[in-house]
């Protein structure tokens, strides 16, 4: 039985299967997922589980290097933003590292969460509870 917190086990594979600068994003219910990306759907029903507490989940195991946000979070969704930010906060002091953000505009992060290796939908149902975190090396 594994000892760390993430217990999903196609979850723990693709996150095993991150190189250096590779992509996860992390979504709310809603958020298109095309069929060609791995779809890691932990959604149950509406909130839950949450989606900050599935990006604590997976950054138990990710090593993160940077991240990309909808700049629409901040008017929309101000209070799980500041959420999100004080998690990567933390775990920049977890992990040692500065963690890049960039905001671009939702569409643009629609897009790009095209390119991650898988998407992780939680049942977040608040708007703009999206992140792409992009794998680092911890040496």
């Amino acid at each position: 039985m594994k000892k760390t917190a993430l217990l999903n086990a196609q979850l723990s594979h693709l996150i095993a299967t991150l190189g250096h600068t590779d992509s996860l994003t992390v979504c709310d219910a809603g958020l298109p997922i095309p069929d060609s990306i791995e779809r890691v759907d932990l959604a149950l029903t509406a909130g839950v589980p949450h989606f900050v507490q599935t990006v604590a989940v997976v950054t138990e195991e990710l090593f993160v290097e940077s991240a990309v946000l909808a700049e629409e979070i901040e008017t929309q969704n101000p209070e799980v933003h500041q959420a999100l930010l004080q998690q990567l906060k933390q775990l920049e002091q977890q992990q040692g590292n500065k963690i890049a953000l960039d905001y671009v505009s939702h569409e643009e992060f629609k897009a790009l969460s095209c390119q991650s290796k898988g998407i992780v939908r939680s049942g977040e149902c608040t708007p703009y509870a999206n992140v792409i975190l992009h794998s680092g090396v911890p040496f």
